[in-house]
């Protein structure tokens, strides 16, 4: 079963980009051979940390989406813990979240369809006939 994973990592401040290019294009290689994908990869660039971690104050940030199974998560989670320069990870399923906001969404538009569409005229009384009519004087 695919499900849609975000995978953040943070890595030591002091890495170069070649070594950060090398690290990332090492885990993408990783996931088509667990059976997944690869849909984007961020560098979110060098950030502060809310919290010393491993005796560092910054990290570089790093977001990866993947569509996969179990497998290949546990593979790079695994890959993760026992890499040197990277200092955190987290991984979260974002699937049954874009569902419900999908389904949202597709409320929504049906609203806002409904009510862009002019409301059916209200029948007119009818003419009142002219004996009827209040005489003017």
């Amino acid at each position: 079963m695919n499900r849609t994973y975000e995978l953040m990592f943070i890595v030591r401040p002091d890495m170069t980009e070649e070594d950060l290019d090398k690290l990332i294009s090492t885990l993408q290689s990783v996931v088509p051979a667990s059976g997944g994908t690869v849909q984007r990869v961020d560098k979110m660039g060098k950030r502060r940390l809310a919290y010393t971690v491993r005796r560092f104050h910054d990290g570089i940030y790093v977001l990866m989406v993947v569509e996969g199974g179990g497998a290949a998560i546990h593979e790079l989670e695994r890959r993760l813990r026992v890499t040197e320069p990277v200092i955190k990870f987290l991984t979260v399923r974002v699937d049954e979240e874009q569902k419900r906001l999908a389904k949202i969404k597709a409320l929504r538009d049906s609203r806002k369809k409904m009510s862009a569409q002019p409301a059916a005229p209200a029948e007119e009384p009818a003419a009142v006939p002219a004996a009827e009519a209040p005489a003017s004087a």
